[in-house]
């Protein structure tokens, strides 16, 4: 049973004295590490000459910092129900949910058709 593992180094000796940091503690400590950044970012500002401005409005944010626009397809949604509309109708233009609601598209007359692109930011050629 007490046999040697070869894939095991006999010399290895587990650190004592590293301990885990909790949660809490590594929030706080990244907390105080932001704030002493943008304390040292107001003094540097005041001794360029920045006049001693609030720039807490400039400072990025989770919120604030522009992404590109998405590289995924735009979802489109049925002009009727507002569902996920994975067909489109190719007389009218209409998107649809399902064949419930394409039956509906069909017996729509063109005022409402066009009602319905209108809604949605099309706008429709007329031939």
């Amino acid at each position: 049973l007490h046999l040697p593992r070869p894939f095991k180094n006999i010399y290895y000796a587990k650190n004592q004295n590293r301990r885990t940091k909790g949660l809490k503690f590594v929030l706080a400590a990244e907390r105080d590490k932001t704030r002493q950044e943008r304390e040292r970012l107001k003094e540097a500002m005041e001794v360029d000459g920045g006049g001693g401005r609030d720039d807490e409005a400039e400072m990025p944010t989770y919120t604030s910092i522009e992404a590109p626009p998405s590289v995924l397809p735009q979802k489109h949604y049925c002009d009727i129900t507002g569902l996920e509309a994975p067909y489109t109708d190719p007389a009218t233009n209409l998107r649809y949910h399902d064949k419930s609601i394409y039956e509906l598209i069909k017996g729509l007359n063109p005022d409402t058709e066009r009602a319905y692109l209108a809604a949605r930011g099309v706008n429709p050629i007329v031939k």
